[in-house]
């Protein structure tokens, strides 16, 4: 008698939950904004992801599910069911949820902070229709050297992805993991790869010997980038150019540091001074500590 209610329940589920996916669907068309899942392979393929280490059942957040192997094609974004979904497996699942059966775990690999289902999909979709906030799930964790987030994959997957470009061409990825190289102008990095040349080209002149565009970086990286940074950092500079990142801040000192050096009549050893100066002539806040330091 339960069974056949839970059954009876589970259609009534399944038909509101198709309407729905129809709404989210039609709407997001409308908005120019497609209600549908992420596919794993085409964010493996953008981001280059390869290491993967398998971490074990977990609960998960079911708000953190983005995306499917398979199945991506399916559902919505939000797992409602597309009427190419079968109603009678659907409506089984989701009366042995209901049941005593409870749903048994489902596979999904990990990417960061969001996660794309490798088996289990109908499971999640009843799930969510039920309410429930998290689900169990064997977690494989896919190796990613940057924060990935919902926002990332569904927003920024192209900054993503010329970012990992970068990190793959220059070694970075590898050498620095946990460093932050990102840039808010995705087409900027090629500035980046153009001063790494420019630096392998000097060192090897001065090793008369050739030097890798992986090897330059890794120099580059250790003696120019991350001194730069921890200036940038000790005087709190990015409080003063909201939106942009600690690489945006370096890209903009390179730019001007001829400048900066004009205003100071040669090479300045320590730029704290210069660039107080320059942010109160170009009318950009200055810290009270740069102030201090320029006088």
């Amino acid at each position: 008698m339960n069974k056949a209610m839970d059954m009876f329940k589970g259609v009534q589920e399944y038909e509101n939950a198709t309407v729905r996916a129809f709404w989210q669907e039609i709407i997001g068309h409308l908005r120019g904004k497609p209600a549908q899942l992420l596919s794993f392979e085409d964010v493996r393929a953008r981001l280059r992801l390869r290491e993967e280490l398998y971490r074990g059942l977990q609960d998960i957040p079911l708000e953190s599910i983005v995306g499917s192997v398979g199945r991506y094609t399916d559902f919505t974004s939000t797992f409602l069911p597309k009427s190419v979904i079968n109603r009678d497996r659907w409506t089984r699942i989701y009366a042995e949820a209901e049941g005593n059966t409870g749903l048994p775990p489902i596979e999904v690999y990990r990417v960061g902070e969001v996660y794309f289902v490798r088996d289990g999909n109908h499971r999640v979709s009843v799930a969510l229709a039920m309410g429930q906030k998290t689900i169990e799930a064997y977690v494989t964790e896919v190796d990613v050297p940057f924060c990935v987030n919902k926002t990332v994959v569904t927003q920024q997957m192209d900054a993503a992805e010329a970012y990992m470009t970068f990190l793959e061409e220059t070694g970075l990825r590898y050498v620095y993991q946990h460093e932050n190289l990102m840039l808010s102008e995705p087409t900027r990095y090629n500035d980046f790869i153009g001063h790494i040349n420019l630096h392998g080209a000097v060192l090897a002149e001065c090793e008369e010997c050739p030097m890798s565009i992986q090897e330059a970086a890794t120099h580059w990286h250790e003696n120019v980038y991350l001194p730069a940074i921890v200036l940038i950092r000790k005087h709190n500079m990015l409080a003063h150019m909201k939106g942009r990142t600690e690489a945006d801040m370096y890209l903009w000192l390179v730019e001007h540091l001829c400048e900066l050096e004009r205003s100071y009549n040669g090479l300045v050893s320590d730029l704290t001074p210069a660039l107080a100066s320059f942010l109160g002539k170009h009318r950009l806040p200055v810290p009270d500590e740069l102030v201090a330091l320029a006088v």
